[in-house]
């Protein structure tokens, strides 16, 4: 439906799931990840940074409520964004069926020519990523004949950073395959200098694997204590807990049980609760 037909059909919410809603609508209900563009607009191109810090806060303020995954995200977008903390609801992600330690590794493998061990990222090649920084633990790793790839293409909006020698860019992969490319891996690493939330995290320990994250952004609120932790700047650190956690069984097991408190049926029935309350006011 569009803003003016749901306007003179007196709708009484509009779900807005991405960042964007309409300002001329009054009854927006809209999702907003994070605001990392206001906070390093250098991570993205000038047109769409600027273009984030003008409309980002307008429509954030004018917004019947605010979503966002995690107390991270909500902490900066009251600070950043000018909006109450009490008109912003913490409703995290979560990680469906297809992502455990059973899915077809086989497959993926065979796919990317994955022939040896591998340690996995899956993240975008754009800045805040911080896809450089794995390049000693890509070293490290090689001399023990275990790879470290990263799954993900990059995006127009996003300031590119590309990946060093050692690490292998498997570039954009398939969902079909994504399970099994998570399933196969001996370790996962998220580097990233800032989350919102940190999905890709929880699709690894639902797939059974051992998880080092950034100590960035929302990611040690993720993660719990079923993760092992490094400072983004400290590629020695990551190194360090890349290593400590292959062949880590007890970590995977947390991972397991940490994901599987992030079900879609729980950020769905959250989410018609809100909008239960929104309209119900109205």
């Amino acid at each position: 439906m569009l803003p003016a037909e749901a306007q003179r059909s007196r709708t009484p919410l509009l779900i807005n799931p991405a960042n964007l809603a309409p300002l001329a609508f009054p009854r927006n209900l809209v999702h907003i990840f994070d605001a990392a563009a206001l906070r390093q607009p250098e991570w993205y191109s000038s047109l769409y940074a600027g273009y984030q810090r003008r409309l980002l806060p307008q429509i954030a303020r004018r917004a019947m409520a605010v979503v966002t995954g995690s107390e991270f995200a909500k902490g900066e977008l009251v600070e950043l964004l000018g909006v109450s903390a009490e008109r912003v609801r913490v409703i995290p992600g979560g990680v469906d069926a297809r992502f455990s330690p059973d899915a077809d590794s086989t497959r993926s493998r065979n796919a990317f020519g994955l022939n040896s061990a591998y340690v996995l990222c899956v993240a975008s090649r754009t800045a805040r990523k911080n896809l450089a920084a794995l390049e000693p633990a890509a070293r490290l790793l090689a001399a023990d004949g275990i790879e470290l790839v990263v799954a993900g293409g990059s995006r127009p909006q996003f300031s590119e950073h590309g990946l060093a020698g050692a690490v292998r860019s498997l570039g954009y992969v398939d969902d079909a395959l994504l399970p099994g490319l998570y399933a196969g891996a001996s370790a996962f690493v998220l580097p990233s200098l800032h989350e919102g939330f940190g999905l890709t995290a929880l699709e690894a320990m639902a797939s059974g694997v051992p998880v080092v994250l950034s100590t960035a952004g929302a990611l040690p609120e993720v993660g719990g204590a079923a993760a092992l932790y490094a400072d983004p700047l400290d590629p020695l650190a990551l190194a360090e807990q890349v290593f400590a956690a292959i062949g880590d069984e007890q970590l995977a097991g947390a991972g397991v049980a940490r994901a599987a408190q992030f079900g879609w049926e729980r950020t769905a029935a959250d989410l018609d609760q809100l909008v239960g309350e929104l309209t119900a006011s109205k």
